[in-house]
């Protein structure tokens, strides 16, 4: 079989040169904060993260690009090659984009900034088709009947209702051999009606100056939203959350890669979770440094600041320094909260509140040194009354310090999560969860490269 020939260079242009204003805020609405991150940040990610991309290349609204290039450096966002200002219009906002590429031939995929949740399939599905063809849009069905209207004696009237089936809502990213959608500019801007009748996409400078070349379309997602209008922000937090919380599972390769020669440091290791994840870390080729919470040899109490940073300062003594911290979690006193003693109510609080902060804290200078991760667990089910109220009420906690430190410590590189084993123990379709389930869970999120979520355990 003949082998086929490399592809040529991939670049990924990100267009935020829009502000927010029909989302009601006068900063560019790319920079407004979703899901624990700004929705830029999410769109990049997905760009950084996808193999087909070599060069990332950012359009930004006028007065901000020193905003975008604090986001990349605190992410680690590698590919960005250029950050540029984006001009009055779209057209002439990728018109800069593609000035910036320079005479040789690429692959562009013009991208939304707004539109965070375009997904890995559909930038592999587009590099794929610039193989072939030298245009291709990104599109999905309309699910709405659409209707043309024209002025009437008294406001709008219907005057036609095209054929929904060959209608198509389209999408980004827009993408096209350099060549192609330059020369389309170039016509474009020789036109002297064009800026009376702009095209409203790329797609459509193409079709309009160079009809001759065929637009192929690869099918997008419902979920590769555009964050527009005010109630886009919701939705578009809800999915970023509900795909963060399907963090894929890794192979035993991929987990390998990913834990072997690292430093895991695991509180709360006597038993369930923390110890199984313990477990497991070690048979992917992690140092693993187990420290129990209850008496027991080499016991950390997580609710003891010189206790816990004693810990850590052992292990950077032995190792050099700490890639994972896992902050994991007891099981709440069962029976109803008024036959619960007073002693047992604050060990519980002490251990599930201030323990998380605690060692946060402790964690931090030794993270930063390693742009690591600090990973913790809400607590397991405890059954009814003091159990279930005690449980939630640490699980909202936890969720939200989860959040907070994401975004506080997106500067230094540190990713933090959380892994909900708040259903370890409930029936499932397939039974019961188990420790181990919360701890494999746990791995997929060291090894994935998602932070400020709070991430559900899976059967």
């Amino acid at each position: 079989m003949a082998e086929r020939e490399p592809r040529p260079r991939t670049v990924g242009v990100v267009l935020a040169g829009g502000v927010g204003r029909r989302v009601g805020h006068d900063t560019p609405k790319q920079l407004l904060e979703i899901a624990g991150r700004t929705i830029l940040e999410h769109t990049l990610a997905l760009f950084q993260e996808a193999p087909e991309i070599d060069e990332i290349i950012v359009l930004m609204a006028p007065g901000f690009t020193g905003e975008v290039e604090r986001i990349v450096e605190r992410n680690g966002f590698t590919k960005v090659g250029r950050i540029l200002e984006g001009g009055a219009s779209r057209p002439e906002t990728t018109w800069r984009a593609l000035q910036a590429l320079g005479a040789q031939e690429c692959h562009v995929l013009l991208h939304d900034a707004v539109r965070p949740l375009a997904d890995r399939r559909i930038i592999a599905d587009c590099v794929e088709a610039l193989r072939t063809f030298s245009a291709v849009e990104v599109a999905i069905p309309s699910s709405d009947t659409i209707v043309v209207t024209s002025p009437g004696p008294h406001g709008e009237i219907v005057s036609d209702v095209p054929d929904r089936a060959r209608l198509r809502r389209v999408q980004t990213p827009q993408c096209f051999r350099l060549s192609v959608i330059r020369e389309a500019y170039e016509r474009a801007f020789a036109d002297p009606g064009f800026g009376d009748r702009p095209a409203t996409d790329d797609c459509g400078v193409v079709l309009r100056y160079l009809p001759d070349v065929p637009i192929h379309v690869v099918p997008g997602s419902e979920r590769n939203m555009k964050v527009t209008h005010p109630v886009d922000l919701f939705v578009a937090d809800r999915l970023l959350r509900l795909a963060a919380s399907e963090v894929p599972s890794r192979s035993d390769t991929a987990l390998r890669e990913a834990l072997e020669g690292r430093t895991v440091v695991v509180f709360r290791a006597d038993d369930g979770a923390g110890a199984e994840v313990a477990r497991l870390a070690g048979e992917y080729g992690a140092r693993v440094f187990p420290f129990p919470g209850s008496p027991a040899p080499g016991e950390v109490r997580v609710d003891d600041p010189q206790a816990v940073a004693d810990a850590l300062a052992r292990v950077v003594k032995e190792t050099g320094g700490i890639d994972y911290v896992i902050s994991a979690a007891g099981t709440p006193p069962q029976g109803r909260l008024d036959a619960v003693d007073d002693a047992t109510i604050a060990g519980t609080v002490n251990a599930d509140h201030l323990g998380p902060v605690t060692v946060a804290r402790a964690a931090l200078p030794r993270l930063r040194e390693t742009r690591g991760q600090l990973l913790f667990h809400s607590p397991s089910p405890g059954g009814d009354g003091a159990g279930e109220g005690l449980r939630s009420f640490a699980g909202a906690a936890v969720a939200g310090l989860t959040l907070a430190l994401a975004r506080e410590w997106t500067e230094y590189g540190i990713r933090v999560n959380c892994v909900e084993p708040g259903r370890a123990g409930a029936a499932t379709p397939t039974g019961p969860f188990s420790s181990h389930t919360v701890a494999r869970t746990s791995l997929d999120v060291l090894a994935s490269g998602v932070t400020g979520q709070v991430i559900d355990s899976r059967p």
